[in-house]
C-alpha cells in the first residue's frame, strides 16, 4: 500500500479488519475555514436515493485552500481528514473505490491536475479520483448529485457556479478578498472595518458599528484594529521604528479571512438596529451576490430565451443562513427573483461533503451502467 510521505498518517490501517465485501466512497469538500470528509458505503443503483442517507464517518480539519495555507499545509490537511474518515469508518484505503476531493482555491484544469497527481501517489492504482472546485459539491448537495443548475455560496468568500444539463459550465466571484469578494462574509465585515477606520478619522459618517465592533473585540479603540509594520528594510529613525513595531495590532496580527468574516452578525445586529452605514453595506452585498448568479444564468442561458423556464438555484454558506429579521437570503432570492422568476431555491438538506461523494457515485453508477449494455 502506497504511504506517501506522511506514512505516520496510515498507521491505524495495520491494525483495522476490513469487510471484504464492504466498499466505500469518500467525498471530501475543503474550504477556507474548514475541511470535512465522509465515508460512505457504495449503495445500490436506484432512481430513489434512501432517506437518510448513510454515512459511515465523518471527520473534520482546518483550512484546505493552498492559496490561504500553502500548498505543503493544504495537502498535510487533506490527507489527515481523509485517513481520519477511514480509520473512524473502519475501513482502510483498499476499502475505497471512489473519491471526490471538492476544494476552494480549484480554479484552473492546472490545479485539478496537480492535486490528481498527488492523489494518485496515497491511493490504489483501483480508485476512481475526482478533484472539483467546492462550489460543485456545494450544488451536488442540493440536488443530490445531479450537477443542473446554480449554486451561489456566501460564507467567509462567495461564488456563483452553473452547469446545464449538457455538461456546459460557468462561474462567476471566487476570485478571493484581494480581486474583491464583494458580499461575502468576508466582504461584508472588510467594508464594515473600513468604515469604522473612516468613522474614527473623520472621513466617514458616524457609524454605530464602531462601538460594537470596538466592544465584541474588546479593544478600547479603533487604532487598535490598525496594524503597525516593523520597516526593517527602510532608513528611519529608532524611535519610529519602535513607534511602528511596537504592538501588532487586531486585524494583521492574525489577516485570516475567516477571523475577520466572524464579524457579520454585528453588522447584521447594527443594520437591524437602524444604522445607516450597516444597512448600506447589507444592500451592496445583497446586490453583488444576486449580480454573481445572474451573470452564470445569462451566460448558461438556464432561464430558456423567455427568462422564465425553471431552474435549482442552491444557497449555501452562512452568510444566507441568518435567521435574524435582516435576511440576506432572503433579500437575494427576491432580488434575483424579479428577473428569473423560474429560480427554485434550495437549502441542501446534506452538507457539501455528502454532495461530493453523491458525485462520485453517480458517475460510478454511469460506468457500471455503461459496461453492463457493453456486455
Amino acid at each position: 500500500m502506497k504511504r506517501y510521505r506522511n506514512g505516520e498518517i496510515w498507521d491505524f490501517e495495520h491494525e483495522v479488519a476490513v469487510a471484504s465485501n464492504r466498499q466505500v466512497i469518500l467525498g471530501l469538500d475543503g474550504g477556507t475555514t474548514s475541511t470535512v470528509c465522509i465515508c460512505m458505503p457504495i449503495m445500490p443503483f436506484s432512481d430513489t436515493l434512501p432517506d437518510p442517507l448513510p454515512v459511515l464517518a465523518r471527520a473534520v480539519a482546518g483550512c484546505s485552500n493552498h492559496n490561504s495555507v500553502g500548498e505543503t499545509a493544504a495537502r498535510e490537511t487533506l490527507e489527515q481528514v481523509m485517513a481520519d474518515a477511514l480509520s473512524k469508518s473502519g475501513s482502510n484505503r483498499s476499502a475505497v473505490r471512489a473519491v471526490c476531493l471538492a476544494v476552494s482555491g480549484v480554479n484552473h484544469p492546472t490545479d485539478e491536475q496537480r492535486i490528481l497527481t498527488w492523489l494518485r501517489d496515497i491511493f490504489p492504482s483501483h480508485v476512481k479520483l475526482y478533484v472539483r472546485n467546492d462550489a460543485v459539491a456545494a450544488l451536488a448537495s442540493g440536488t443530490m448529485g445531479k450537477l443542473h443548475g446554480c449554486v451561489l455560496i456566501a460564507g467567509t468568500g462567495t461564488i456563483a457556479y452553473g452547469f446545464t444539463e449538457d455538461g456546459r459550465e460557468a462561474r462567476a466571484a471566487g476570485a478571493g478578498p484581494v480581486l474583491g469578494d464583494w458580499g461575502s462574509g468576508y466582504g461584508i465585515a472588510a467594508l464594515a472595518l473600513t468604515a469604522v477606520i473612516r468613522a474614527h478619522d473623520g472621513r466617514g459618517p458616524h457609524t454605530m458599528l464602531e462601538s460594537t465592533i470596538l466592544q465584541t473585540l474588546g479593544l478600547s479603540s479603533a487604532d487598535e484594529l490598525i496594524g503597525k509594520f516593523i520597516f526593517s528594510s527602510l532608513t528611519v529613525s529608532e524611535t519610529s521604528q519602535k513607534w511602528f513595531g511596537s504592538v501588532t495590532k487586531w486585524t494583521y496580527a492574525d489577516p485570516s479571512w475567516a477571523r475577520i468574516a466572524a464579524l457579520v452578525p454585528v453588522v447584521v445586529s447594527c443594520a437591524e438596529a437602524g444604522d445607516e452605514v450597516a444597512n448600506k453595506i447589507l444592500k451592496e452585498a445583497v446586490q453583488e451576490l444576486a449580480l454573481s448568479v445572474k451573470a452564470v444564468v445569462q451566460r448558461l442561458g438556464l432561464c430558456g430565451e423567455d427568462e422564465k423556464n425553471s431552474f435549482p438555484l442552491v444557497m449555501v454558506g452562512g452568510v444566507l443562513e441568518a435567521n435574524q429579521r435582516w435576511d440576506i437570503g432572503r433579500e437575494v432570492m427576491d432580488f434575483i427573483s424579479k428577473d428569473y422568476p423560474g429560480a427554485l431555491p434550495i437549502r441542501p438538506k446534506v452538507e457539501p461533503a455528502v454532495g461530493a461523494a453523491l458525485l462520485a457515485w453517480n458517475d460510478l453508477m454511469k460506468e457500471c451502467l455503461q459496461e453492463a449494455y457493453r456486455s
